[in-house]
């Protein structure tokens, strides 16, 4: 009757507009976003900032350029993918009431927002319908400040950077003399495209919006290149670079240096920008050149694994304790994980004005994950290898040199986190690792197998001893610490939220337990009121633990249980090495219950029992991948959740839908193929052909030609005369992401359809990965409706 009904529904290309769900659904989705709200280090001044709730079909139908791995609007030079903020309003944040900035430009579409390193002013762009202009704000008196013309380059990302005196910035401007773009579909080639290997082995994703041709590769050189000007608060400017690709500027944390990185040719069709040859240079405040640091060349050629690395100096930034001092890591082992190597990296640090040799800081036995450092004597070095997931961090002391192991773990073990260390400004006015009288204090979220309990911990750094200084356990509500304010007086900063209350920020004294309001939005779902929301546990039927968040109707009898609803499923799969790490739990009973068109809660309004983020683990112990019994691991999990609720006793489990998104899609369709416990399902901006993926996706590492065996039987579409279950199928006519091509989608419906499956596809106009625009997405949720009450309702 099910399979009857669907086919009903539509069995050929329909002309249909853009619709809206029902109202108990609209009242939740076409809801107006609170601002969000950042502030600066000294927890001075709140900065709230305003955008709306999605953005329009005519936002996403803007002139497009995709390019190198990135997408541009090549009139106005910026992202066309950003999304902008139309209000700006700050205020102290002991005071009560909000204050508007004065003087914000007309229809505003602001982004690239920035304090000041004095944090007196505040910078963003504002973006007209001819190019990007760079403003200012004052805090003291709320008032903003047009300093440059629509001209700026945006294409690679902020087109700005402070100089150290906060009175003037690095910009980058147009060309004066920019080449007219070249329009692919009139010229005329002047000979075919060829491409070459040289035989050497590489493992390359597969990659969307890249170069394709000449004309390709002139366009993005013309798109990315910026002369860079030095621009005062008062709109002065200074020409200091020609025309060039920036891709990174970068002042030395004294100011006395600036790093300019810059892409060169040759360019590449089958990697994005990230891996073009690139050269680094440090100039003095006067752009005169000191030294080149860096030369990379092109990276096509990259070993097999996710542990595996670029040779060359990699990760190159500022040391920020120090004056001007580069810090960089290379690679040991060729950068190939599956060769042996007692070391993997080397990281060096470097002297401003470059005159001496590197030296060498530190060698770690996986690869390099990061450095931080401190206000003191101290920094912590962090490495990890993907296929142990372990990570490992180090305390340098920087008198002598000596280390000590702070943490050895696996990465995906939630319970066993020691949490980040809190940070402050220096005076340098970067972010270090706050130490005091030899202590340091880490914050952590505080998962445990008993629930969440956020902790802050403190450390002597010379005996490595922790000492619990609080502790958090709201009863009936959640609290995130975000920052210690005074660690003396017990002050901090936190966030709470529960199911009902939208999260607000607090100062909370943890010796006194008093908690002063910082923020009071109010909860825009006040429909959900009434729901029923709780965690449950539940076990696979190999004993690995698992957990959703169940939703049930705010109506719903749950000690008559009469009535037997129907289920959804909202799942996304993960990969571990060990079945304890994915028998651990984030979920909260707690949260804030945000209903999003990324999930199945908003029909818990219209009758349905809802898991929500249900548990999907895959799970490949020792040398065993997880991939290796996807399928078996995906519809034991399936029938876990269903077995699980049915025990409840509230639903007809006859009646169970399923969904996902991206690799939520893919699993959702092999789901329906593989298994029968599932009525119907929804997927969305999936891939379905592995074959179209052969050099990995996901967590997989392995290629196809490792493991065909493993691709095949993984992919819906080889599968595809399997399927007999109604699809719901929803992509983006322009996914952006790597390796979900629209193409995966239009594909397997064809095969789907001439092998006489019911299914229905939708493709969203303009639409990337993730849906953006309010028609599209008010279309999707009652794509959705429809079909599972076509589905699911008796």
């Amino acid at each position: 009757m099910v399979l009857l009904a669907f086919l009903g529904f539509a069995e050929a290309q329909e002309n249909i507009s853009y619709q809206k769900p029902s109202a108990e659904i609209l009242k939740l989705a076409d809801y107006e976003r609170p601002p969000s709200v950042f502030l600066d280090s000294k927890k001075e001044w709140l900065i709230f900032s305003y955008r709306n709730t999605y953005k329009t079909l005519d936002e996403l139908n803007q002139d497009e350029m995709k390019l190198g791995g990135i997408r541009v609007n090549p009139v106005t030079n910026i992202s066309s993918t950003v999304s902008y903020v139309n209000n700006l309003k700050i205020r102290k944040i002991n005071e009560k009431n909000e204050v508007q900035v004065k003087g914000l430009p007309a229809n505003a579409k602001i982004t690239n927002i920035g304090l000041s390193p004095n944090e007196k002013k505040l910078a963003f762009t504002h973006t007209t319908s001819k190019g990007v202009e760079l403003w200012t704000v004052d805090l003291a008196t709320a008032t903003a400040k047009k300093i440059t013309q629509d001209n700026l380059n945006a294409n690679l990302g902020s087109p700005y950077v402070w100089y150290r005196d906060s009175q003037n910035l690095l910009v980058k401007v147009l060309p004066s003399n920019r080449p007219k773009l070249i329009d692919s579909a009139k010229d005329l080639p002047t000979g075919p495209i060829v491409s070459t290997a040289d035989g050497k082995v590489s493992q390359n994703r597969t990659y969307q919006d890249l170069l394709k041709n000449p004309q390709d590769e002139a366009n993005f050189e013309t798109l990315t290149k910026a002369e860079l000007y030095k621009v005062s608060l008062n709109g002065t400017q200074t020409k200091l670079k020609d025309a060039d690709i920036y891709a990174g500027v970068s002042f030395s944390p004294d100011g006395n240096y600036v790093m300019l990185t810059t892409i060169k040719k040759p360019f590449s069709y089958i990697v994005p920008l990230s891996r073009f040859p690139m050269v680094s240079e440090v100039y003095d405040s006067n752009m005169n050149l000191v030294k080149p640091v860096n030369d990379v060349p092109l990276n096509e050629i990259m070993p097999k694994g996710f542990s595996s690395v670029r040779l060359g100096k990699r990760s190159m930034t500022w040391r920020d304790d120090k004056p001007a001092t580069l810090v960089y890591a290379e690679a040991l082992d060729g950068g190939d994980q599956y060769k042996n190597a007692e070391y993997r990296d080397e990281i060096f640090t470097w002297d401003a004005p470059f005159n001496n040799a590197p030296q060498s800081f530190f060698k770690t036995k996986q690869r390099f994950a990061g450095t931080e450092w401190s206000n003191s004597n101290y920094a912590v070095v962090s490495e990890s290898w993907y296929d142990t997931r372990n990570t490992k961090s180090f305390l340098i002391d920087l008198n002598n040199g000596t280390s000590k192991v702070l943490e050895d773990r696996n990465y995906q073990d939630v319970y066993s986190d020691p949490g980040s260390f809190n940070r402050t400004r220096n005076q340098y006015g970067r972010n270090v690792i706050d130490v005091k009288n030899g202590k340091a204090y880490l914050i952590g979220e505080g998962y445990t197998k008993d629930g969440q309990k956020p902790f802050i911990d403190e450390q002597d750094l010379k005996t490595l001893t922790k000492k619990r200084l609080y502790t958090s356990n709201l009863k009936g509500a959640k609290e995130n610490i975000i920052d210690i304010l005074d660690v003396n007086k017990g002050d901090i900063l936190v966030s709470q939220q529960s199911a009902n209350q939208y999260p607000n920020t607090f100062k909370r004294n943890i010796k006194t337990g008093k908690a002063t309001p910082v923020t009071n939005f109010s909860n825009p779902f006040a429909s959900l009121g009434n729901v029923y929301k709780e965690v449950i546990k539940y076990k696979r039927n190999d004993g690995v633990e698992l957990t959703g968040t169940l939703y049930l109707p705010a109506n719903y009898d749950r000690k008559a249980k009469k009535e037997k609803l129907p289920l959804l499923i909202w799942a996304y799969p993960a990969e571990y090495k060990d079945k304890n790490t994915a028998g651990m739990t984030t979920h909260n009973p707690n949260d804030f219950t945000f209903p999003s068109y990324g999930s199945f809660i908003y029909w818990v309004t219209k009758g349905y029992a809802v898991l929500d983020d249900a548990a999907f683990p895959i799970i490949g112990e020792g040398k065993t991948e997880p991939n290796d019994s996807f399928v078996p691991q995906l519809i034991a999990n399936g029938r876990a959740a269903i077995d699980a609720v049915d025990k409840l006793g509230y639903i007809d489990r006859n009646r169970v839908a399923v969904g996902g998104h991206s690799y939520g899609a893919f699993m959702t369709a092999n789901l329906l193929t593989h298994g029968n416990d599932f009525a119907c399902g929804i997927a969305r901006s999936g891939a379905y052909n592995r074959t179209l993926t052969p050099f990995g996706f996901q967590s997989e590492q392995r290629n196809y030609w490792d493991v065909p065996e493993v691709y095949n039987t993984m992919s819906p579409f080889m599968n595809a005369n399997k399927m007999k279950k109604p699809l719901l199928l929803i992509h983006g006519d322009a996914d952006n992401n790597p390796g979900t091509f629209t193409l995966q989608t239009e594909r397997y419906f064809q095969a789907l359809k001439n092998l006489g499956a019911p299914v229905r596809m939708v493709l969203l106009p303009k639409e990337s990965h993730g849906y953006a625009a309010k028609e599209s997405i008010l279309h999707t949720l009652w794509e959705q409706e429809q079909f599972l009450d076509k589905c699911l309702k008796k």
